[in-house]
């Protein structure tokens, strides 16, 4: 027999051993799914193990696996859930020095600016459109005999930034 055929003999035996010992861990806790026992095995860097990991080590370390299944649920008085790893708060990333305006509030700096004139100001807080549709309405407010001179200073804007191909 080729040292091939032992190593998978010796795979295939680990394997079998761990699938009775998930099975007894899955009897024991009370449930049908293989996923619920990452809750009760703890990991180093805190928190359950993730189900994925479980996967792999099912795979790529059988004997820990079964080794840390028996200990934290086979061999233990009453086992018990492991409290997850502490994870930031969502939204915690946004920068503190940022300013949240809403709709509303940039309508009302627009409206300021365009009252006093500011160029610039209203330049930036405008909502951008693409040259088409600024062509299609500036075409249609002559057609129609509007000057809106927000409009051409929009196109002029918009033609003055484009990237040239």
């Amino acid at each position: 027999m080729s040292t091939a055929q032992k190593q998978g003999e010796m795979i295939s035996t680990a394997s079998r051993q761990l699938e009775e010992v998930i099975a007894n861990a899955m009897k024991k806790i009370g449930t049908k799914s293989e996923n619920v026992i990452c809750r009760y095995l703890p990991t180093q860097s805190g928190g359950y193990m993730h189900h994925f990991t479980l996967r792999k080590m099912k795979h790529h370390a059988p004997e820990e696996l079964g080794e840390m299944i028996k200990t934290f649920i086979i061999n233990a008085q009453k086992p018990a859930t492991v409290p997850p790893k502490q994870r930031a708060a969502r939204g915690s990333r946004k920068k503190k020095d940022q300013i949240v305006l809403t709709k509303s509030d940039i309508d009302r700096i627009l409206h300021m600016a365009r009252a006093i004139g500011d160029k610039e100001v209203i330049r930036k807080l405008s909502p951008k459109k693409e040259l088409k549709h600024l062509k299609r309405e500036l075409l249609s407010s002559i057609r129609q005999n509007r000057v809106e001179t927000e409009l051409w200073n929009a196109y002029a804007e918009n033609v003055v930034h484009q990237p040239t191909e």
